[in-house]
């Protein structure tokens, strides 16, 4: 992960449980919490157990105190998500879909066109979408990668101006080259990093997160990945694992200011989340889009309602198929029948449930633009919670 700088202030927030809120400097996931999610995760339990993918990050904290636009606080970043890897400029499957369409992902009416997703997938801010797509043009460029005399990159955005001085345009291109360098495979850093730096999910600090399934032999052995940037819900919807956790911790709730009157944060969903799910499943782009619309049933799960103000888009692709469009063609390409694809709807809804908790627990308590701050999902709480419905 890079910073360029860094300069946070500790805050202190009253939490509702008695038990100390302990946070370490090593990464702790939802599982390790003792969160009861359905399904087999992967190896890494990241979307980059699908083979290929690789995720990388630029993350940009520096300032505090009171906003001032053009200097900060700056608390955002760029993420990037490559289907086949940083070297492979081989275009994959894919599908999208709009839950709620107050937001943006470019590149999507080619892909619905076409059914190929060309090249890099990024998440950042949004008002950094146009700086981050045409920087993602001149790397392709640089790289010599671009298939065609023309580019629609796919970047897609959500809101951190809450903790960030969005109007600032901190992102540069050098930050975007960046997070495309630096992707890899692995572990993949969750939280308050890349894009999802200043993001706020559900009333606690969000970000990025990821998961992942593994189906059996008999359900075609496949897996299905998930990255999620999530910065939506109200404290109030906010369910884990069929938990009601986000009614158990009223206070330090964000955006309490924002709209005409002082319960505006009850009038729905403040926020955005985007999904990407990658899979090594031979799907072809209309079943990529019945992917893409699943994830809208994990996020339901997490007991978003996908308000009006919300920006809920999915985006889905298969790194099956390679070489699915050589020149001159016909191609043959393989899919799984349309009998066989329950499975990979079911992973693909609890790979996003899980992602997206993880986010939240990954993510640790940060201030930013004018003071504000976004606690933690308290660790501690969330254990006893846990244990208090095993009993």
């Amino acid at each position: 992960m890079w910073i360029r700088s860094l300069c946070l202030i500790a805050l202190s927030a009253t939490p509702v449980f008695t038990v100390a809120q302990r946070r370490t400097s090593e990464p702790i996931r939802a599982r390790a919490l003792g969160v009861p999610f359905d399904g087999s995760p992967g190896p890494l339990d990241a979307i980059t157990d699908v083979k290929g993918v690789m995720v990388g990050n630029t993350t940009l904290i520096s300032g505090s105190g009171p906003l001032r636009v053009g200097t900060g606080p700056v608390r955002t970043g760029v993420t990037a998500v490559f289907p086949r890897g940083e070297s492979s400029a081989d275009p994959v499957y894919a599908g999208w879909f709009s839950l709620n369409g107050n937001g943006e992902m470019t590149g999507t009416t080619w892909i619905e066109e076409s059914g190929f997703l060309e090249g890099a997938v990024a998440l950042t801010n949004t008002h950094s979408v146009g700086i981050v797509r045409d920087s993602m043009i001149a790397w392709s460029l640089k790289q010599n990668r671009l298939q065609h005399p023309w580019s629609l990159p796919v970047v897609a955005e959500t809101w951190d101006g809450w903790l960030n001085d969005i109007n600032g345009f901190h992102v540069t291109s050098e930050d975007v080259f960046h997070a495309l360098n630096a992707a890899a495979g692995g572990e993949v850093a969750e939280g308050n990093v890349g894009g999802g730096t200043g993001m706020i999910c559900y009333g606690f600090k969000g970000g990025i997160g990821t998961a992942s399934r593994s189906l059996s032999v008999k359900e075609g052995g496949y897996t299905i990945g998930v990255l999620v940037q999530c910065n939506c819900g109200r404290r109030p919807q906010l369910t884990i694992a069929g938990v009601h956790v986000g009614e158990k911790i009223p206070q330090n709730v964000p955006y309490s200011s924002i709209g005409s009157t002082p319960d505006a944060e009850l009038q729905g969903d403040v926020g955005s989340i985007i999904v990407i799910v990658a899979t090594d499943a031979p799907l072809l782009p209309h079943q990529l889009k019945r992917i893409a619309r699943r994830a809208s049933l994990g996020l339901a799960r997490t007991g978003s309602t996908s308000g009006n103000s919300s920006g809920d888009i999915f985006l889905a692709f298969s790194t099956a198929n390679p070489a699915a469009d050589k020149e001159p063609g016909p191609n043959t390409v393989r899919t799984v029948s349309n009998q066989r694809i329950s499975p990979l709807f079911t992973a693909t809804v609890e790979a996003t449930e899980e992602a997206i908790v993880n986010a939240m627990v990954a993510a640790t308590t940060m201030s930013g633009a004018d003071g504000h701050t976004a606690i933690a999902l308290p660790h501690d709480g969330l254990q006893k919670l846990f244990r208090t419905e095993k009993q």
